[in-house]
């Protein structure tokens, strides 16, 4: 049995070696069109490859993926994040958790996952050619089974079977050729992006972070909490990238023109809020209101937040009228940003869209239009927010498809 892979990437590298350690028989070849194997593995994490995320609970796990919550439930109680960890401990490479969550190998080098990888790849037999860009799949007229690919060099392949791994691709007229063997796309628009505010007040900042905000967009129920960047183009960190994924089709569809407002102090409500300040006021009469930060934020922003709130610098808070009070609140509570377009880091692009996830079995990854093709990893209309959840959807889905496809069937 021959089986093919196209895409090598975290996905397409975990199928084509789980197929060829359950069926040493098969010949599984993976084939790359570019140069480089495992790109994003390299890049990911700055360079320290975030292998998956610290959850080892199913229905936990799946919540955060904004497409295919529900159809990897189940599939992550086949393979999880503890069979990802346990994998590669057996493997000799040790993963550790960081505060947040996510999980890296403990030399903090992604080339530790490659080297681990290409290393099983070749210890199971799996044939790898780069360069080798794959234009069609058909399926084999002469005879009842297979398919024929057509590679860009004008060459021809035949396989028994093929799992597609090409990853997420930002233009809809790169699944042309997913569409010809007749799959349904949906249509792809970016994920995980930072926010652009070119008129942003607080520009100047750039560099200053919290460990905590709310980040809403006005009119819209999207939010999301959690560390907050301020960049001289706008806003990054956690919160804004796991918000644009959550509204990755809304975002696309406003154009990335719309009004985001932050919460700086999430832990208050509005009016625990104003109490907060008030008893600050009575017990601190004569302090600047500028020069004291409160609730933890760093001087310069805090700085900035009572220049917004249009509050004198040598104020002090005894003499602080009301409407400057209530500007504060504002600020400090619901401060609005006009968000103008997004910036998306290019080596970890990923895209919300792909095969459409009801035409493919999710406990085989197989094909249920073009039975003998197989699906793993971005390719499918599957995306998870930061954190290590893309490659565990793309360690369990190139696992299930590697079982799947080891199998000796439906062959005839």
């Amino acid at each position: 049995m021959k089986v093919v892979v196209i895409g090598g990437g975290a996905a397409g590298f975990f199928g084509a070696i789980t197929c060829a350690q359950a069926n040493p028989e098969a010949h599984v070849l993976l084939l790359e069109k570019s140069n480089k194997l495992l790109a994003k593995v390299r890049v990911s994490g700055g360079g320290r490859c975030n292998v998956t995320h610290h959850c080892f609970i199913p229905t936990v796990f799946s919540q955060n993926y904004p497409r295919g919550a529900k159809q990897l439930k189940e599939a992550f109680k086949k393979f999880g994040a503890s069979e990802t960890i346990a994998w590669f401990r057996k493997r000799g490479v040790e993963l550790k958790a960081e505060s947040d969550g996510r999980m890296f190998p403990i030399t903090d080098n992604s080339e530790t996952i490659i080297d681990c990888l290409m290393q099983e790849a070749r210890r199971t037999g799996v044939l790898i050619r780069t360069g080798s860009g794959v234009e069609r799949v058909k399926k084999d007229s002469s005879k009842n089974e297979g398919f024929i690919l057509q590679l860009s060099n004008g060459e021809s392949i035949e396989a028994d079977k093929v799992l597609i791994s090409t990853g997420g691709n930002p233009k809809a007229t790169g699944y042309n050729w997913l569409r010809e063997l007749g799959h349904t796309i949906q249509e792809p628009v970016p994920s995980l992006f930072t926010f652009n505010v070119p008129e942003s007040a607080l520009k100047e900042l750039q560099g200053i972070s919290v460990p905590n905000a709310r980040v809403r967009i006005a009119g819209q129920k999207l939010e999301y909490e959690g560390p907050l960047l301020i960049t001289h183009w706008g806003y990054s960190g956690p919160a804004v990238l796991k918000l644009s994924a959550w509204g990755a089709r809304h975002f696309h569809e406003q154009n990335y023109d719309f009004t985001a407002l932050i919460n700086w102090v999430p832990e208050h409500t509005e009016e625990s809020l104003r109490e907060h300040l008030q008893s600050y006021r009575m017990a601190h009469p004569k302090k600047v209101v500028s020069t004291n930060p409160l609730f933890g934020l760093p001087q310069r922003l805090w700085k900035a937040l009572t220049i917004l709130a249009d509050i004198p610098e040598q104020i002090i808070w005894a003499e602080l009228p009301g409407k400057n009070t209530n500007k504060l609140v504002e600020a400090l509570h619901r401060g609005p940003f006009e968000v103008k377009g997004k910036t998306t880091f290019k080596e970890e692009f990923v895209t919300c869209g792909g095969v459409e996830l009801s035409q493919v079995n999710m406990k085989t990854m197989e094909s249920r239009v073009q039975p003998g093709v197989y699906f793993a990893g971005e390719v499918l209309d599957i995306d998870g927010i930061t954190g290590g959840f893309n490659f565990q959807a793309a360690w369990t889905t190139g696992y299930l498809a590697g079982i799947s496809m080891a199998l000796e069937r439906d062959m005839g």
